[in-house]
């Protein structure tokens, strides 16, 4: 197995976690302004539930939605290949500063202040969470504790 480095491995988690972050956050909020346009969706009847299905991919929004969401998939797969899952989950938690930010920026959505203190909190644990090490398993790990010990 080749050692990776831990020098090289925080600052590539980084980058691909504060894409994933926004990738997701900027997806989710597009989906949420697409589904807005289209309108109420019915599931009343099988003609109804296709011609919701029919107005929903005739919206380019929702579409633009899918391809963030994507490279979100992405992203997330790239990092959880080598940094831990108690790391990266929780660090991810950030989207939910920028989705109450961007559906006010972008759809009009009063956040209340209750809100704004909640997700101050996230950051918080995010903040402390990402004092940590990105992986505490493997050959870089074992190497990094090496060099300490």
């Amino acid at each position: 197995m080749k050692m990776r480095s831990t020098r090289n491995l925080k600052p590539k988690t980084y980058v691909l976690l504060l894409l994933e972050v926004g990738l997701g956050a900027l997806g989710n909020t597009l989906f949420d302004k697409g589904m807005k346009e289209i309108g109420a969706l019915s599931f009343a009847s099988g003609p109804a539930i296709w011609a919701g299905a029919l107005r929903t991919f005739a919206s380019g929004t929702v579409w633009l939605g899918m391809v963030c969401m994507l490279l979100f998939l992405v992203c997330h797969m790239l990092v959880l290949s080598w940094a831990d899952f108690s790391f990266v989950m929780p660090f991810s938690a950030i989207s939910y500063a920028l989705v109450p930010l961007f559906a006010y920026l972008w759809l009009g959505e009063r956040v209340l202040a209750t809100r704004w203190v909640a997700i101050g909190l996230i950051l918080v644990g995010v903040f402390l969470i990402g004092r940590s090490a990105p992986s505490t398993t493997g050959s870089h790990w074992d190497a990094e504790r090496a060099a300490h010990d």
